[in-house]
């Protein structure tokens, strides 16, 4: 039978793997069997890269966090080699890399995968790995809205400096109408005179 110590143990790594659970945005579970010192190392350093948390565990310790955080139907993919990676953040990160790597390793695959507390299906979680990253797709995002806000602020500018145009001939405009007035005024009393002369 297990010690106290052992026992306290195990409940202590199940609680810090529900709580980690409940805190990502995604987990994929892979069985890793077969892979080597070298690929697991740089595996680990592209996941590490990525914001990803992966860590080999027993199949009992991580049923037993699943269902402490609440994420029903992932003990049907419990056996065997289990390895679970999680991110906070970014929701392709971790199916992306762990799919592409299990495409070049005959012996490395998915096993099952959640989004925000629930088990999607192998298809989701496929269609998912395909994603481009975070960076590429925030980078597309922005270009997309950078384009009609480029034409947009260009569009006002063209506007701003044809008003400016305008106001600078209307301003050279002004004194020459404001002269003929005064022509007129100085005209006007050297013809008053001449009538009263003929009267």
């Amino acid at each position: 039978m297990p010690s106290t110590a052992v026992l306290e143990k195990k409940k202590q790594m199940v609680a810090d793997l529900s709580e980690r659970i409940k805190n990502s945005c995604a987990g994929v579970v892979v069985d890793y069997k077969g892979i080597n010192v070298e690929d697991d190392t740089k595996l680990r350093k592209e996941l590490r890269e990525a914001g990803v948390e992966y860590t080999v565990v027993k199949n009992s310790i991580l049923g037993r966090a699943a269902q402490d955080a609440g994420l029903e139907g992932l003990d049907s993919v419990l056996e065997g080699t289990t390895a679970i990676a999680t991110c906070v953040e970014d929701y392709v990160a971790s199916a992306r890399i762990l799919q592409k790597y299990a495409d070049s390793h005959d012996n490395f695959s998915l096993k099952s995968g959640y989004l925000d507390g629930e088990i999607i299906s192998m298809e989701k979680l496929i269609a998912l790995a395909k994603l481009p990253s975070r960076e590429v797709l925030l980078a597309t995002v922005c270009n997309v809205f950078n384009a009609p806000i480029a034409a947009f602020a260009r569009a006002v500018q063209a506007i701003v400096d044809k008003g400016g145009a305008e106001t600078t001939e209307s301003a050279e405009e002004a004194p020459a109408q404001d002269a003929a007035p005064a022509e007129e005024a100085t005209e006007a009393p050297a013809e008053a005179p001449a009538e009263e002369t003929a009267e």
